[in-house]
């Protein structure tokens, strides 16, 4: 990784809504030479993809979202990769993660209602072959997500040289 993608990367996941003029003028490199970059790390795979941080509770729309630690059985040959894929397959998936500790699996889900979450728990999480046990956390307030505060102290952009 070239000093010039980790500069690039490092802006672009503190604010992803800056363009590439704006890269190019705060790094003191060509436009040119920064949508080549940025291009070379989306089709390598580095940059996946471009997300918003939305504060959810200034919204009219009620969601749950919980954290669920997940035990399982991995497969022979395959270790958690293959019941990881089972659970990352479901919609109401959003995030799943290997851990250290307890339990294998991190599961972050989202739901309707604290009902629809529990029931997508206890019959498409629970019910899977490799699984052993879950333990559900529901999400009750966010003060913090993807390092930005969510009470609006800490929106600060990055300056813009000219």
């Amino acid at each position: 990784m070239t000093k010039l993608e980790n500069d690039i990367l490092n802006i672009i996941k503190s604010d992803s809504r800056h363009t590439s003029q704006e890269i190019a003028v705060m790094l003191g490199v060509d436009e040119k030479k920064v949508k080549e970059t940025i291009k070379a790390l989306e089709v390598g795979g580095v940059l996946v993809k471009y997300t918003a941080i939305i504060n959810d509770e200034k919204l009219d729309k009620d969601l749950v979202e919980a954290f669920i630690e997940v035990k399982v059985s991995p497969q022979h040959n395959r270790g958690f990769d293959a019941i990881a894929e089972d659970i990352y397959q479901f919609e109401e998936v959003k995030s799943l993660y290997l851990m250290s500790g307890a339990y294998d699996l991190a599961v972050i889900v989202e739901g309707k209602t604290l009902k629809e979450v529990a029931m997508f728990v206890s019959e498409k999480l629970s019910s899977l072959d490799k699984v052993i046990s879950t333990a559900t956390h529901f999400i009750l307030k966010k003060y913090k997500d993807a390092g930005v505060l969510l009470n609006g102290r800490n929106n600060k952009r990055l300056p813009i040289y000219v």
